[in-house]
């Protein structure tokens, strides 16, 4: 916590190809050593295999896995 200014909030882009701004949040946690292309091709390679498997928009069933996974009450 700085003493002399406010700290600015980052803003996170949104991701080039599905312009979802949780997929680029997901990608940046599943890199590893700043390997970002590789995190982008895993991921992308998964929705892709989503959208050739089941015929659905792959950025809807990544927010339904997403909204599953997560807790739906916060502990504090």
């Amino acid at each position: 916590m700085p003493r002399r200014r406010e700290v600015p909030k980052r803003i996170i882009l949104a991701d080039p190809k599905f312009g979802s701004v949780d997929l680029t949040k997901f990608i940046n946690v599943l890199m590893l050593d700043g390997k970002k292309a590789v995190a982008e091709r895993i991921a992308y390679g998964a929705l892709n295999n989503i959208s050739t498997k089941t015929g659905k928009d792959p950025i809807e069933v990544f927010n339904l896995a997403v909204s599953n996974a997560k807790p739906m009450v916060e502990v504090k």
